[in-house]
């Protein structure tokens, strides 16, 4: 999975913890199709997994107050589908550790993952872009 330019909101902050959403998502899937068995992947979807728990938190967050900044108004919308993926990466991390590392178990997080990261980054947050432009638009 490829960075695009095109999905870019032109917030920095934003746009880099983007990218390294899809860096580290790509990775994750890469690791999740190897050969490898899976007892010596294990580490690196540990790894992924718990930068996931926290990391994707703190991205929403910063997200979240740009919107508020900005006077999105669909906020609460979009907020509600961030609490939805942070309440799934936390279920299956617990599941995980509870099921004893079950690979299966990753590699449905990493599909729903993968699409879930393209379809919000694609589509969800360019409607704040769009809002952003039109702002600027509508104030020339």
């Amino acid at each position: 999975m490829i960075w695009k330019d095109r999905y870019k909101l032109g917030v920095t902050l934003i746009d880099e913890q983007h990218q390294e959403l899809f860096t580290r998502v790509s990775d994750f899937v890469e690791v999740l199709r190897s050969s490898v068995p899976w007892e010596q992947r294990v580490e690196k979807v540990n790894e992924t997994l718990n930068f996931m728990k926290d990391y994707v938190v703190t991205h929403f967050h910063d997200e979240e107050k740009y919107q508020k900044q900005i006077g999105y108004p669909e906020f609460a919308a979009h907020k509600k589908i961030h609490n939805d993926m942070v309440k799934y990466v936390a279920e299956v991390a617990s599941q995980y550790e509870r099921d004893g590392y079950n690979e299966q178990l990753m590699q449905q997080f990493a599909g729903k993952l993968l699409a879930w990261l393209i379809n919000h980054v694609a589509s969800e947050d360019q409607k704040v872009a769009d809002f952003v432009r039109k702002g600027v638009v509508e104030d020339e």
